[in-house]
């Protein structure tokens, strides 16, 4: 099947199979992956490198030719210019990695080109000056500007003594990270340092081809495998330069390297296309969850939701737009939104003046702040009331439990600053307690342990009146309070009660909490049901996209 009906046949699994990323910071389609436009890329150059991209021609020169023209330069670069690379000539059978065509030739690395290697010196860095190129600059398959580091035009003259890089030369990362591939194309001279090589083919011609083997998941694959080191792997460049390469005539490189760079442009409209398709979701999906949190009244509300539900299907098809979802019914509950009110509830102030008199009730040891206008956040249904957390809860740290002192034989979960960090025998907690993330990046996080538990002093166990208190409800008002953006302004990011106490919340009548609750564990389900499906329709998509590109080579 030719690559273009491959792409054609299949788009809609090239475009719909996306990965949440691993690592993502704050954005939108940022955080995610497109596996399946990513792996299209490698099956493109899989076949370029194994001969099944572009047909073969009995009117080519044959490679030999071109390996002899190799040679002669090779010997006369030695001669004239004391060329110190080189690997043996002999290939074993063990040696060989690829099928390719008959009329292909093999090669080592070292023999095709002189190692320019700069990567285990460090120059002195300035602002301005001669441009300096390090790993940090070479990315998979271009030179990048930034970082942008320079050195001064005295140290390049003398720096730059084994080799100067030129237009067309091939950048090579042997270390952190490792195999990451980039042409030269920059017009301006520049300086080469730290884990990076140059490597300048002895025949120019062939290096547009040969940047794309390098790149290929063959040849990474087999850098992976001779690579050695415990923190970051590598590979040493007397390693690198007896690795095997395979090379088809000239004419059928330049013919490989014009057909690969016409379906890379396909790649990358496929990937602007779905990309743009991402954005324009997430912004209608955030847009009208907004309404809903903006409904004026409950009659608003169930309008906005019955103009969402109809297309329920397509709004909420992603992991992130799930979460969303779930956020906003967060929301809608600690906004009064998500339960009808019932006037013959209790009002929620008679609540706080019994909370205030409990004698299990934490006690206050100053005067609550009155709440101000201006510190009220929305305006709350009949029956709410405004307060501060200091007048519902009391939160001490946890007791200090090292992961050494963890009993690995236990099952009682012990939960940090961002819930279940190990198991233990014994527990200080003997009912099911919320827990705040007192210190480190997920400081403000909250969690609700099982009966049995122990909290670590990374966080904060929260006491309350149980009698005038609804447990989950305080829970899930907790976890829409975001407390971590309170946090004190330290390198490590820390929570205290001079910080959580002041908070303004909205507290509802005792039964309405209860109503809120079991709506809200309702939906959550819901919400977890939609996540689930979607994540077994997601592996779907990723296997039919490892399934295809599996078939195709």
């Amino acid at each position: 099947m030719a690559v273009e009906n491959l792409i054609t046949e299949h788009i809609d699994i090239w475009t719909s199979a996306i990965k949440t990323k691993s690592t993502s910071g704050r954005g939108s389609s940022k955080k995610l992956e497109l596996y399946g436009v990513k792996k299209l890329r490698e099956l493109i150059l899989e076949l370029a490198v194994r001969g099944k991209l572009v047909p073969q021609d009995a009117n080519d020169e044959p490679v030999a030719t071109l390996l002899k023209q190799n040679h002669v330069e090779q010997s006369r670069l030695t001669v004239e210019e004391n060329l110190k690379t080189k690997a043996s000539q002999s290939i074993l059978d063990s040696e060989e990695y690829i099928l390719v065509p008959e009329t292909w030739g093999r090669i080592k690395l070292g023999n095709l080109a002189k190692f320019i290697d700069y990567r285990g010196k460090t120059p002195k860095k300035l602002s301005a000056g001669v441009r300096l190129i390090t790993a940090k600059n070479v990315k998979f398959g271009y030179l990048s500007l930034q970082p942008e580091e320079f050195i001064s035009e005295a140290e390049y003259k003398t720096w730059m003594t084994r080799g100067f890089p030129r237009i067309g030369d091939i950048l090579f990362t042997p270390e952190a990270p490792l195999g990451n591939v980039a042409q030269v194309d920059l017009e301006e001279k520049f300086a080469l340092a730290q884990r990076a090589i140059c490597l300048q083919f002895h025949l120019s011609d062939i290096s547009n081809y040969l940047r794309l083997f390098l790149m290929s998941p063959s040849f990474q694959n087999l850098l992976s495998e001779k690579a050695t080191g415990t923190t970051a792997k590598g590979i040493k460049a007397s390693v690198l330069k007896e690795l095997v390469v395979y090379i088809p005539p000239i004419e059928e490189q330049h013919r490989i390297v014009a057909k690969v760079d016409e379906l890379m442009a396909l790649c990358d409209q496929l990937e602007q296309q779905t990309e743009a398709s991402i954005e324009a979701h997430q912004v209608l999906v955030a847009t009208l969850l907004d309404t809903l949190c903006n409904s004026a009244d409950a009659n608003e509300l169930m309008q906005n939701w019955a103009r969402i539900s109809e297309h329920f299907d397509t709004l909420f098809t992603t992991e992130e737009s799930i979460d969303q979802l779930k956020q906003t019914i967060l929301q809608l509950a600690v906004m009064g939104k998500l339960v009808p009110q019932d006037p013959s509830d209790e009002p929620a102030a008679e609540l706080l003046k019994r909370i205030a008199e409990d004698g299990d009730s934490p006690k206050k040891v100053r005067l609550t702040k009155p709440i101000s206008e201006s510190e009220e956040p929305l305006t709350l249904p009949t029956g709410w009331v405004f307060t501060r957390l200091e007048s519902i809860i009391q939160i001490s740290s946890g007791k200090n439990l090292t992961a050494k002192k963890m009993d690995s034989n236990g099952t009682i979960p012990v939960y940090g600053g961002n819930g279940v960090t190990g198991y233990h025998s014994e527990n200080n907690v003997s009912e099911p307690t919320i827990v705040i993330g007192r210190v480190g990046f997920y400081c403000g996080s909250v969690h609700l342990t099982p009966k049995k538990a122990w909290v670590t002093d990374n966080a904060f166990v929260t006491k309350f009146s149980h009698s005038n208190l609804n447990l989950e409800f305080l829970f899930w008002l907790l976890k829409a309070t975001n407390l971590n953006e309170n946090d004190s302004a330290t390198a490590q990011p820390v929570i205290s009660g001079r910080k959580v106490y002041p908070i303004v919340v909205g507290l509802p009548p005792l039964n309405e909490q209860a109503r809120i609750v079991a709506k809200l564990n309702e939906l959550m389900a819901m919400c977890d049901f939609l996540k689930q499906s979607f994540s077994e329709h997601t592996s779907t998509q990723l296997l039919l996209t490892n399934t295809i590109v599996e078939h195709a080579v």
